[in-house]
C-alpha cells in the first residue's frame, strides 16, 4: 500500500481543456489544499471558458478499469464525482467504490448543464437510479437550478426534505433568486447551517462548482467535520471568485 503524509482524493470527472472546470480544476484545488489528487476521466469536452461544442464520453469499461487500478494502489477515502454519461454508470462506479471501502465519502457535484448551456443529462433520464445514488453518497452539491431537476413535481422545501432524508445536501447559492451567495447545508440529522458570503469582490468563474466540490472533498480528507469542511470550502471558493476579473480563476494567491 502506498502511503505518505498527504491524503489521497480521487476526482471522477471530465477533462475541460480550458482548465477552469473538471479534472484540471480539481487537481489545482487539491494541490493547493495539500492533498494528493488522483483522476479518472469520464469525458473529453471540446470547449473553452465561454463556448462548448461537444462532449465525447469515456466508455464505462475504461472508467471502471482505471478506477480499479487506482484503488488497488492508493488508499482513497474521499471521492469527488462530476459529469458522468448517465446515472446508471454513476451508480455502477459508486458500487465499485463502496465494495472497495464502505466508508468512502463520495461528494457528488451533479453537473447537469454547462455554463454555456450544453445539457449533460436529459430531464427524464436524470430520475433513473437517483434514489439509489442518494442513499449511497455522503453529500450532494447542487446549485438552485440543478436542485429543481431532482424532483420536478415537488416544491423547494419538499425537495430539500426528500434529498436530506437520504444524504447531506449542500445547496450552492450562486443561482439563488435572492440572497445571492448564501449557501445552505442540510444534514441527514435534520440540521440546517447557513453559510453567509463574506467577500463582496467576487466575480463569476467558469467551473466554480467543480472547484467548490473538490475543496469540500479536500477538507473532508484532511479530517474536518462536514460543517467545518463546508465552511473552509466556502472560504476557498470565495478566494477563487475574487482572484481576478476573468472567467478563469487563479489558485495560487
Amino acid at each position: 500500500m502506498f502511503t505518505n503524509n498527504r491524503p489521497f482524493v480521487l476526482s471522477i470527472a471530465g477533462f475541460d481543456p480550458s482548465g477552469g472546470a473538471g479534472l484540471l480544476a480539481d487537481a489545482k484545488t487539491l494541490e493547493m489544499l495539500n492533498c494528493n489528487g488522483l483522476a479518472v476521466n469520464t469525458a473529453n469536452t471540446i470547449q473553452n471558458d465561454i463556448k462548448f461544442e461537444a462532449c465525447y464520453w469515456t466508455s464505462e469499461a475504461i472508467i471502471l478499469q482505471q478506477l480499479a487500478l487506482l484503488m488497488e494502489r492508493y488508499p482513497v477515502e474521499v471521492v469527488k464525482m462530476g459529469i458522468v454519461e448517465n446515472l446508471q454508470i454513476l451508480n455502477k462506479v459508486i458500487d465499485k467504490l463502496m465494495i472497495r471501502n464502505k466508508k468512502t465519502k463520495i461528494i457528488w457535484d451533479p453537473v447537469l448543464k454547462s455554463s454555456s448551456g450544453f445539457s449533460f443529462q436529459e430531464p427524464g433520464e436524470f430520475q433513473i437510479d437517483l434514489e439509489s445514488i442518494l442513499e449511497k453518497i455522503y453529500v450532494v452539491t447542487p446549485n438552485f437550478d440543478e436542485l429543481k431537476l431532482f424532483y420536478p413535481e415537488l416544491n423547494f422545501e419538499e425537495t430539500v426534505r426528500k434529498i436530506s432524508s437520504k444524504t447531506n445536501l449542500y445547496l450552492k447559492g450562486g443561482h439563488r433568486p435572492a440572497d445571492i451567495g448564501l449557501d445552505e447545508l442540510f444534514t441527514t440529522e435534520g440540521n440546517c447551517f447557513r453559510l453567509e458570503p463574506v467577500r463582496r469582490d467576487c466575480s463569476e468563474k467558469h467551473g466554480s462548482g467543480c472547484v467548490f466540490s473538490s475543496a469540500l472533498a479536500a477538507h473532508l480528507a484532511l479530517g474536518n467535520s462536514l460543517v467545518e469542511a463546508s465552511k473552509n470550502a466556502k472560504k476557498y471558493i470565495e478566494k477563487i471568485l475574487a482572484s481576478n476579473n476573468t472567467l478563469l480563476a487563479y489558485h495560487n494567491l
